[in-house]
């Protein structure tokens, strides 16, 4: 297994603050040793978004009947994706962050309750109605890091939810816990093997089959004719920053994408033609940097794109886990886990701005004001 592969395997520690360079924790099984890390009292919460519009979410469950699984081949592939969208509703409960199942597995990879991850308070409206209905709301299609819920991506889908986006968050089945509406909950079989070459163009058909259901003629969501089939941006986490640069490379739907401390696996050899940012975190992603997959890539990317390290911080620090780390008192970050909260969704909302509204973003002008963050031009 090549170094990069070796070091996704590592485990992940205080809410995966510090998960390894280039990937996630796994089974508890393959996980390092480490003591149980006492949890704050108080409930953690995702950070409120800061856009104009409330936020509303619902779960879809998707079937492609024209796909194997290639983890359970005897089954057809079988997805979750979470919506989140601008409402109007503003009373009802807000959606849980997770199953109590899939706490109960993912905690055990970190090693902390399962019930303390599902009790995280999320701030969207369960099942609220969309405030447009026109095809006028771009979409954001995210994809987790391996074997993270697609619940550590809640704070920066409701982020870009408020600021008028359609977002799509989708759960790869058997490659991280997932519980579907029939009660079911799959483990993730994935990590009991790692093949990243298999894993990355499998997950790239997921988000182009996504897109299928969410924008053609038999939309499986009743609500998505909000979309603007026109606007589309893909991004991830980890493993599904990889995968969405894939995607990019196999499906031309997709706009632009956005790849958070991910070393590209599967790396497309092809130069790609539209929009790409690059956020890393630590030592690997840097100009140069340990993970020379990024240097690979930046020479294939042909259009619109940027490098950008944000100092301080480690391969989670983008997803929920920097404000929750926070929260917990679990930060193992030099930077403040509510700063790299803030930088993440200003990035990504400044970077879907700019490709899908034609609004560019001064946080991603090379001479921005942001202290953390170095931009590369090698």
């Amino acid at each position: 297994m090549r170094r990069h592969a070796k070091r996704l395997l590592l485990g992940a520690t205080a809410l995966a603050v510090t998960a390894g360079a280039t990937g996630a924790a796994i089974s508890t099984a393959q996980a390092e040793t480490t003591e149980p890390t006492e949890t704050a009292a108080a409930p953690l919460f995702i950070p409120a978004p800061g856009g104009e519009f409330a936020t509303g979410t619902t779960q879809l469950h998707l079937v492609d009947e024209d796909r194997t699984d290639v983890w359970v081949p005897e089954g057809d592939r079988e997805l979750m994706v979470t919506m989140w969208y601008p409402t109007a509703e503003t009373e009802g409960a807000t959606a849980p962050y997770m199953t109590p199942e899939e706490g109960a597995l993912f905690g055990a990879q970190l090693q902390l309750p399962g019930e303390l991850l599902a009790s995280i308070e999320t701030n969207s409206v369960s099942g609220a109605e969309p405030l447009a209905d026109d095809g006028s709301l771009p979409l954001v299609v995210l994809s987790p890091g391996f074997s993270f819920p697609r619940a550590t991506l809640t704070g920066m889908a409701e982020e870009l939810a408020s600021q008028g986006y359609a977002v799509a968050a989708v759960g790869h089945n058997y490659e991280a816990p997932i519980t579907f509406p029939d009660g079911r909950t799959t483990e993730c079989l994935a990590c009991q093997d790692l093949d990243d070459k298999t894993l990355v163009p499998n997950r790239a058909e997921d988000l182009s089959f996504v897109l299928d259901e969410l924008t053609g003629d038999d939309a499986a969501w009743e609500d998505a004719g909000i979309i603007d089939a026109e606007r589309i941006v893909v991004g991830g986490h980890s493993i599904g920053g990889a995968s969405s640069h894939r995607a990019m490379h196999a499906d031309d739907r997709f706009d632009a994408g956005f790849n958070l401390d991910g070393t590209f696996f599967a790396l497309d050899p092809h130069k790609l033609d539209r929009p790409f940012m690059m956020v890393g975190g630590g030592d690997d992603h840097g100009a140069p940097g340990q993970d020379d997959t990024w240097d690979k890539a930046w020479k294939k990317l042909d259009d619109w794109k940027r490098w950008i390290t944000v100092s301080g911080t480690t391969h989670s620090s983008m997803t929920d886990f920097g404000p929750l780390g926070e929260q917990a008192g679990m930060n193992q970050d030099d930077l403040d886990g509510n700063r790299s909260n803030e930088i993440a969704r200003a990035l990504v909302t400044g970077f879907v701005d700019t490709h899908l509204r034609d609004e560019p973003a001064a946080v991603l002008d090379p001479n921005a004001d942001w202290p953390e963050l170095v931009f590369h031009n090698p």
